[in-house]
């Protein structure tokens, strides 16, 4: 990667400031950044995949092990490793040191913030979804039996570093979902920032300096919005945008389909729900599907059930009583929230978007 001290930023936060780093060499940060009394909890995939740069470090701290899989992200998964915590003499001064992906992140943060009311704890995001988007923001969530991120609260780490080279390792399917996760926040940020993300995502797929700028970029639109509003209760709401069908989409297809692919899945379904509105011309969707078709290709929804659809979309957090709180569009840059009941209309267009929008392109 290039200069990487050149991407470096902090995040404020009404709980802490925290550091992003961007580094080169994975072996000399650990060995100066961790101290006597961590406690890692890694992702099992990246002890087998990176050993030769991490053992040194795992044969110096206690470390937990996990699996970074959907259900790890439980009180039944999570109490084990709380347990384990306690009778190796974890305290309050000590910290906890998360290596791993988005699930590793969310069992650390969400431990951190509630054991002794609090420890510090810092990351060492390994997915792409992690790296440009999930590692800053605050938010921790655990799922609640099939309904995913229910119960959670906000406790950012103290430090993140990013190392770009965990990204060689990933799948196809991994650099997808990361790809569509960040490209939301492109839309939302307005016609330059997705002209930019368009002209450059295919080549992100092969050139890590270009995804590395790509993920540079896509944490800084997030960084400008979290500083406004920490806590989701205003403008950061907009990047819910694609959310609330994608994880009615993870959840009816038991996860099958990766987080990013199922929210560019969710962006066309807001998209074509926001032309049928009449709020958004259909030359905006068509372009937005240009890129979304690219990162859900191989994958399909066409099994999923209206009603299904309908009914996992009624437990979003983000609902107002019986309304649902949908992320719609205007065009690039006039992403919005709005509250709608779930009418005939509303099911109408669904059944439209499955029964012919899932075939459609763009001539």
């Amino acid at each position: 990667m290039e200069d990487s001290q050149a991407y470096n930023f902090v995040v404020k936060s009404q709980i802490h400031d925290y550091s992003v780093e961007f580094i080169n060499d994975l072996q000399t940060t650990l060995k100066n950044e961790l101290i006597e009394g961590d406690f890692i909890i890694i992702d099992n995939k990246i002890i087998n995949l990176y050993n030769n740069l991490i053992s040194k470090t795992l044969f110096k701290h206690k470390y937990i092990g996990i699996d970074s899989s959907e259900p790890q992200k439980s009180y039944q998964e999570i109490t084990p490793i709380i347990e384990n915590l306690i009778e190796q003499g974890f305290r309050k001064n000590h910290r906890l040191v998360a290596v791993g992906g988005g699930i590793t992140q969310d069992v650390t943060a969400f431990i951190a913030s509630i054991m002794y009311r609090g420890v510090d704890w810092i990351f060492f995001p390994t997915s792409l979804l992690a790296q440009g988007d999930s590692c800053i923001g605050s938010k921790t969530s655990i799922n609640f039996g099939r309904f995913k991120n229910q119960l959670g609260g906000f406790y950012p780490p103290n430090k993140i570093f990013i190392f770009p080279e965990f990204l060689n390792t990933l799948s196809l399917a991994e650099i997808k979902s990361g790809m569509g996760e960040m490209l939301h926040y492109f839309i939302v940020s307005g016609k330059s920032d997705f002209d930019f993300y368009k002209n450059n995502y295919k080549k992100a797929f092969t050139d890590k300096n270009i995804l590395a700028k790509i993920i540079l970029r896509s944490l800084k639109i997030k960084k400008r919005y979290i500083e406004k509003d920490e806590y989701d209760q205003n403008i950061r709401q907009v990047f819910n945008y694609g959310h609330s069908f994608g994880h009615a989409i993870e959840s009816l297809t038991n996860y099958k389909i990766p987080h990013g692919v199922a929210v560019s899945f969710g962006m066309d379904i807001a998209n074509f729900i926001s032309v049928k509105m009449g709020i958004l011309d259909k030359e905006v969707r068509d372009e937005i599907r240009e890129v979304t078709e690219h990162i859900w290709e191989g994958y399909s929804i066409k099994t999923i059930e209206i009603e299904s659809f309908k009914h996992a979309l009624s437990k979003d957090k983000k609902n107002v009583g019986t309304k649902l709180g949908l992320i719609l569009n205007k065009g690039f840059g006039e992403v919005f929230k709005n509250v709608m009941e779930p009418d005939h209309n509303f099911t109408l267009w669904l059944k439209e978007y499955f029964d012919n929008e899932i075939y459609y392109r763009n001539n």
